[in-house]
């Protein structure tokens, strides 16, 4: 998920208006007849079919990454924003993120039936440990069927089991599940490739943001996959890296984009949505300040001009040393597997570009120990060199095992 991270010390960047809430000064901001709990005054959100499915889901989606127990406001809001397509897993805040939803459709009748729900089955093995985690998760949010359910953070189809399509049609049958597919992190370009041609996935969430967007290879695969009627989501939209961007070109990027009325963090939002076969950008939205700021910017119908997007370009080419794009196949096999470079970059992502020491810890102790342990004894220069973007990845693994740990 891309979720918005206000980090510039500038005087005027936050003026953050009480109930109605603004995304910062010169920012984007709502109305102040959306206040929380107005849900007959709820904008028109805009919305894109979900691929070959007929369904119409909002250009924005709810992540849930976070106790959702404890802030049932932040969904209240989010339905009276018409941002109703929520995306969880099982193992989210600790496993706790779906009961808080389910505590939220409990005490809302008819919240339900206007919300596109979506979870994963994380750490699966078999479509047998699909059938007892999606039980689980049912359970849990107090449902009895998602919209759509992925196998979680594949890095190859390969991962998914030869009757995951005899499966998915079996749940469909059951009516536990509408639609089927997979999320990845890692090797997005090959995942989606390849997932195009199996016929039987309904949808795809991948790493998508202004530094990947526009490569001939991810051009590609989201090509094969319109073709193929696969509904898609963006995730992890920011681009944030192991490593703060900072510096004078982050300082640049902010001055162009509040200058023309909206942040930085919500001109990235506005990058993806230029591509119209992203049916939904999932956001991390663990507040009302970002929720209010990411509503306010898909509400708006200011386009990026050309020059916004070469701007866009420019960062990311300047910065380009401070990004992990995912492509786990080319420094992972430059180490014969020997270390998980692009899970450990995503939780220094956490950490340095979200700001979120708990999670980025959290999913950093979920990896095998004995993967941890050996971090900061390897000698990581053959995947320096084969590295695209030049990271300096032996250096950012053992700042992992130290910070991390």
């Amino acid at each position: 998920m891309g979720r918005l991270n206000f980090k510039f010390n500038r005087r005027d960047f936050f003026k953050v208006a009480g109930a109605a809430g603004a995304a910062g000064a010169g920012g984007l901001a709502l109305g102040s007849g959306l206040t929380a709990g107005k849900a007959d005054a709820a904008p028109l959100m805009p919305q894109r079919v979900f691929g070959k499915s007929g369904i119409k889901v909002p250009i924005l989606s709810l992540g849930t990454m976070w106790d959702t127990i404890n802030n049932q406001i932040v969904l209240k809001q989010a339905l009276a924003l018409g941002v109703t397509y929520w995306d969880t897993a099982a193992e989210y805040h600790g496993g706790q993120a779906e009961t808080g939803l389910g505590k939220f459709f409990q005490r809302n009748p008819g919240a339900r039936e206007k919300v596109f729900l979506v979870t994963k089955a994380s750490y699966a093995r078999s479509t047998q440990d699909m059938t007892r985690l999606l039980n689980q998760s049912l359970e849990k949010m107090q449902t009895s069927y998602v919209d759509l359910y992925f196998v979680h953070g594949i890095k190859s189809v390969d991962q998914l089991w030869a009757d995951s399509g005899r499966w998915a049609e079996q749940a469909k049958a059951k009516g536990l599940i509408k639609l089927f597919g997979f999320s990845t992190h890692r090797n997005m370009e090959d995942c989606l490739l390849r997932g195009a041609g199996l016929g039987y996935i309904d949808g795809i969430m991948m790493t998508y943001n202004h530094r990947i967007m526009h490569s001939d290879d991810m051009k590609r695969a989201v090509e094969a996959c319109v073709k193929a009627g696969i509904g898609l989501t963006a995730m992890k939209t920011q681009g944030g890296g192991p490593i703060r961007a900072g510096g004078e070109a982050e300082e640049q990027l902010a001055e162009r984009f509040l200058s023309k009325g909206y942040t930085p963090e919500q001109a990235k939002l506005k990058a993806v949505w230029t591509e119209p076969h992203i049916a939904s950008l999932c956001s991390q939205m663990p507040n009302l300040t970002i929720l209010r700021a990411n509503a306010a910017a898909a509400l708006d119908r200011t386009q990026l001009s050309a020059a916004d997007i070469r701007a866009l370009d420019n960062f990311a080419q300047a910065t380009a040393g401070c990004y992990c794009a995912g492509c786990s196949g080319i420094c992972e096999n430059a180490l014969s597997g020997a270390a998980p470079v692009a899970e450990v970059m995503r939780c220094l992502m956490y950490h340095e570009s979200h700001g979120d020491a708990r999670l980025a810890r959290e999913v950093f102790n979920g990896l095998p120990r004995e993967e941890r342990l050996r971090l900061g004894s390897l000698d990581y220069s053959p995947a320096e060199a084969a590295c695209p973007q030049g990271l300096a990845i032996g250096s950012l693994m053992r700042r992992a095992a130290r910070v991390l740990a």
